[in-house]
């Protein structure tokens, strides 16, 4: 069973990473000095919420399953 818990951490971890890096930025490079743009806060709309929630979902599936390996292999 550890073995599965392993595999399926790995894959949640890689599902992670594309979600993660698919999410859009509109700060650019004039965040890091300062200049956000307009300042006003937008809503997340559409495909970019589902992709947000999405997010949220495998971040709690990837501690659930690290939590769940330590305990077994404790």
């Amino acid at each position: 069973m550890d073995f599965w818990l392993k595999i399926g951490q790995v894959v949640i971890a890689i599902l992670l990473m594309v979600v993660i890096l698919m999410q859009n930025r509109e700060s650019g490079v004039g965040g890091i000095f300062g200049g956000s743009g307009s300042g006003v806060y937008l809503t997340k709309r559409g495909f970019e919420k589902k992709l947000f929630n999405f997010t949220i979902i495998l971040a709690i599936a990837f501690v659930i399953i690290s939590l769940a390996s330590f305990w077994i292999n404790a």
